[in-house]
C-alpha cells in the first residue's frame, strides 16, 4: 500500500484508487523469463543448496506446489508426473515446495521411495525462489504463511519455455502432468 500511495502522490484520491485496479492478468512468471539465479533452495538438508539457474541445463520441468503432503499435491499433482509415461523425455524435473528440506525429503520418500522417477524434491523454506518467480500468495488461513501457487514451468536453456500457473493458486488444472507432458 505504501508503494501505491507513493506512486499516486498528488493525484486526487478518486483517480488514484483507479490505478490500483487492473483488467489485465497478473504478471506471474512468463515465457522467456530467466530462472532465478538464487542459492536458496535446499535438497535433503539445510546445507545442500541448489541453484536451479546453474543446475538445470538443457530442458526440464519445475513443478511448484503450495505444500508437501497436502492432499492435491500428494495424491494427484506430483504423482501425475511420477507416473507419466513421457516423464523421461521431459529432461531434469524438480518439485519445489515452500517447506524445509527435511519435509521435502520425507515427502519424496513417501511418493517415490526408491527414487526411480528421477524427480528431485527441493525445499524453498524462505519462499525466496517462489517470490522471485512472482508466484507467492497469502495462504495464512490454510498453511499459516505465504506459499507458492501451484504451477509447472517447461524450461529450456535457463529460460521459461512455457508457464502454467493455476489461476486460483491451488487448483489442479493447467499444471497437471497430462497437460504439461502430453
Amino acid at each position: 500500500m505504501f508503494a501505491a500511495r507513493r506512486l499516486t502522490a498528488g493525484v486526487p484520491r478518486a483517480l488514484s484508487q483507479r490505478a490500483l485496479f487492473h483488467s489485465t492478468a497478473p504478471a506471474f512468471v512468463q515465457k522467456g523469463d530467466a530462472i532465478p539465479d538464487l542459492d536458496v533452495l535446499v535438497e535433503n538438508s539445510p546445507g545442500n543448496k541448489v541453484n536451479l539457474a546453474k543446475e538445470l541445463k538443457g530442458k526440464g520441468v519445475i513443478i511448484g506446489v503450495p505444500a508437501a503432503f497436502s492432499p492435491a499435491c500428494s495424491s494427484t499433482h506430483v504423482p501425475g508426473f511420477i507416473n507419466h509415461p513421457k516423464l523421461k523425455e521431459a529432461g531434469q524435473v524438480f518439485v519445489v515446495a515452500v517447506n524445509d528440506p527435511f519435509v521435502t525429503k520425507a515427502w519424496a520418500t513417501s511418493l517415490d521411495p526408491e527414487g526411480k522417477s528421477g524427480i528431485r524434491f527441493l525445499g524453498d523454506p524462505t519462499g525466496k525462489f517462489s517470490e522471485a518467480l512472482d508466484v507467492t500468495f497469502d495462504s495464512a488461513s490454510i498453511f499459516g504463511n505465504n506459499r507458492s501457487k501451484r504451477y509447472a514451468l517447461l524450461v529450456e536453456n535457463g529460460k521459461v519455455k512455457e508457464a502454467f500457473v493455476e489461476p486460483d493458486n491451488i487448483g489442479l488444472d493447467v499444471s497437471a502432468a497430462e497437460k504439461i507432458l502430453g
